[in-house]
């Protein structure tokens, strides 16, 4: 897959860099808190924050846990805004972009994020990819920074499967299954063992060895000593799990049947994995967003088009205001949709790092 190209130009001595007695970064103005990356009253140069910028930053997963929480409690208390995300796809499906407006009123932050895919029908290689985030202060009414938001979007999905792990796994959840080896499957199981530390038996299953070999390396990286168990039959080991991810692309072979599933099975749906029978059968369903879920869950509707209701949603049951899990038993399907929110909290995160390393490039975009 190709975005953002590794090679182009980084700061130079010649470039403008971002001074360290920068408000934003500084907090000297006595009405903004240290932690919060303002400009200066009359400063509306835009910080560029490449892949590169980013990829130096370093950010626990009880760290990213935290944020994306908060961005969620924050939501389901009425203080943010989450408009439903606007697609657009062309009739013969070679494409697919997205567009999310939020804003996140713990940090008083508005941003954009987009999102666009190219050559749906190749490999993940022979793709290309592009997603960018543009933070605005809310409060001075100027730009933060504008980023690549493939890493916050990597650290951020996998944060929001391990915690509605959390949240909705049958009490004293031991086994947990992860279905595929790319960028999310490679973060699951640190992530998910960071919100569930109790689990003892890791699985995965995955079609690729060098995605299996990076899966391994992720989980000894967070947890030395420990491994994963690599399954041939996906359909078997779910059965034996009390957690099952599924993050494969379309093209896997994967697809786990309501029927294989146990009793208190969490079945999580990031990508693709599970058939839609885990949804239409399961005896309770939780989405990150009922709206998301009906414009991007579409591949497992029913013959007739149509999806299930939604029994809660996710912010909600994470503030208290909704019931996730009502009994051990329950067989629950969790649709992990993005919210823009979570993006806006974690890209804001990132940018207030990134800003107190005088990292970025100042453009004066509207000069």
């Amino acid at each position: 897959m190709t975005g953002t190209d590794p090679t182009s130009p980084r700061i130079s001595a010649e470039e403008p860099r971002i001074p360290a007695d920068d408000p934003r970064i500084s907090g000297e103005d006595p009405r903004i808190p240290a932690e919060a990356p303002r400009m200066a009253a009359d400063d509306t140069t835009l910080c560029l924050l490449s892949t590169s910028d980013l990829a130096g930053i370093e950010i626990s997963p009880a760290d990213v846990l935290a944020t994306v929480e908060d961005a969620y409690r924050t939501l389901a208390a009425g203080r943010s805004d989450n408009p439903r995300k606007l697609t657009v796809k062309p009739a013969d499906g070679h494409s697919v972009a997205y567009a999310m407006l939020g804003r996140d009123g713990s940090r008083d932050v508005v941003a954009v994020k987009t999102s666009y895919k190219h050559g749906l029908a190749k490999g993940r290689d022979d793709q290309h990819y592009y997603t960018a985030l543009t933070l605005y202060d809310d409060v001075t009414g100027l730009p933060v920074a504008m980023m690549d938001c493939g890493r916050v979007g990597s650290l951020r999905t996998p944060a929001v499967s391990a915690l509605l792990a959390r949240e909705l796994a049958t009490p004293g959840a031991r086994a947990a299954l992860v279905i595929g080896t790319g960028t999310q499957g490679r973060l699951a199981l640190p992530f998910l063992l960071t919100a569930l530390p109790g689990l003892e038996r890791l699985m995965l299953f995955g079609t690729h060895p060098a995605g299996i070999e990076a899966v391994r390396a992720s989980l000894r990286a967070h947890a030395p000593g420990r491994d994963v168990e690599v399954v041939a039959d996906v359909r078997a080991a779910a059965a034996e799990a009390d957690v099952v991810v599924a993050t494969a692309g379309a093209h896997t072979p994967a697809a786990v049947a309501a029927g294989d599933l146990a009793p208190g099975t969490l079945a999580v749906l990031v990508g693709h994995g599970l058939a839609p029978s885990t949804l239409h059968r399961a005896d309770r369903v939780v989405a990150t967003s009922e709206a998301q879920m009906s414009v991007t869950g579409t591949d497992m509707a029913d013959a007739d088009g149509k999806l299930p209701p939604v029994d809660a949603e996710f912010p909600a049951v994470l503030a208290g205001a909704a019931a996730g899990r009502t009994a051990p038993e329950e067989r629950i399907f969790a649709y992990n949709s993005g919210l823009v929110v979570t993006d806006i909290a974690l890209g804001h995160h990132f940018a207030r790092l990134a800003l107190e390393r005088g990292l970025g490039t100042r453009v004066a975009l509207w000069r």
